[in-house]
């Protein structure tokens, strides 16, 4: 196995990292970022007001994308695994 083919497993990896992680990531921070915005407007600071409907949103994420993070998930598997057989040779 050549350095080549570890900057390639290591592109994958970042890059299945962050098609299966974004979209949870960015939907929790614009969740947050309008909940502080409406905290700050009506000076209401409860806790839970930011983690519930953040909670919601995840929940919601991974109904939708659930099934395209998985597969994903099992692509990039394969991958490394089928890298692993090959070095082996």
């Amino acid at each position: 196995m050549t350095t080549g083919d570890l900057i390639g497993i290591l592109q994958r990896t970042l890059y299945t990292m962050l098609v299966v992680a974004g979209p949870i990531v960015l939907a929790t921070m614009a969740v947050g970022l309008v909940i502080s915005i409406v905290q700050a407007a009506t000076q209401v600071n409860e806790a839970t007001l930011t983690f519930v409907p953040k909670l919601i949103v995840v929940a919601a994420i991974f109904m939708l994308a659930g099934p395209g993070m998985l597969q994903q998930l099992v692509d990039f598997t394969r991958f490394i695994f089928a890298t692993a057989v090959e070095a082996a040779r």
